[in-house]
C-alpha cells in the first residue's frame, strides 16, 4: 500500500533541496544598478540583502541609534549617506548583531544582511562586505520607501535616482546603463 505525503511536507523538501545564496534574479534578468558617488564631504554604506530561500520572510531591519534606518527584503538594498567617523549598525531578532564601520569622507562602503539559523526565529548577521560581492549576490531591487525609517540618511528611491542623474559617471554596478531600480 502506498503511502501519502502531506503537501507541506513536499513543500519542506523543494525548499531544501533548492539552491541557496544565489541571486534572486539573474543579472541579465534586472535592471542596472548604479551607485551614486556620495555627495562632498560625505560618506556611504550600500547596506545589502541577497535573494536567497533561507530567512525569505523575514526582514533585515537596520538601527543606528536605536532609530529604524531602512528594513532589507529579500534581495534588496539602500544607500545610506553619512557623516564621516565610527558608526554603529545593528541589526535584531531572537539575537542582536553589531557592525561598526569607520566611513570615510567620499567613499563608498558595503554591508551585507543575511539570516542564519536560529532556535525560533531566524538570526540576522550583519557583516562588512565588498563591491564586487555586491555585484555577484545579484541584488538589484531598492528598498521600497514605505520599508524605510525614520532615521536620516537613507536614499528614498526617487532620491536614488536624482543623485544618479546628478553624478557625472557613476559607479557602475552591473549592466552598462546608469539607471537606479
Amino acid at each position: 500500500m502506498m503511502r501519502k505525503i502531506p503537501v507541506s511536507l513536499t513543500i519542506l523538501a523543494a525548499a531544501a533541496l533548492a539552491p541557496v545564496g544565489g541571486p534572486a534574479l539573474a543579472a541579465e534578468d534586472s535592471a542596472p544598478v548604479a551607485i551614486p558617488a556620495p555627495p562632498a564631504g560625505k560618506g556611504q554604506i550600500v547596506f545589502y540583502r541577497t535573494g536567497t530561500i533561507m530567512g525569505a520572510a523575514m526582514g533585515c531591519a537596520v538601527n543606528e541609534n536605536g532609530q529604524k534606518i531602512s528594513s532589507l527584503g529579500s534581495g534588496r538594498y539602500f544607500v545610506l549617506v553619512t557623516e564621516p567617523g565610527r558608526h554603529e549598525y545593528t541589526v535584531k531578532s531572537e539575537a542582536k548583531d553589531v557592525l561598526a564601520l569607520e566611513v570615510e569622507a567620499d567613499e563608498t562602503q558595503y554591508a551585507m544582511c543575511r539570516i542564519k539559523m536560529g532556535i525560533m526565529a531566524g538570526r540576522p548577521d550583519l557583516r562588512p562586505s565588498t563591491r564586487d560581492e555586491f555585484v555577484k549576490s545579484g541584488t538589484d531591487r531598492i528598498v521600497d520607501a514605505e520599508d524605510m525609517g525614520p532615521a536620516p540618511g537613507a536614499l528614498r528611491p526617487e532620491e536614488l535616482k536624482a543623485a544618479v542623474a546628478a553624478t557625472p559617471t557613476p559607479a557602475e554596478v552591473t549592466g552598462e546603463a546608469a539607471a537606479a531600480s
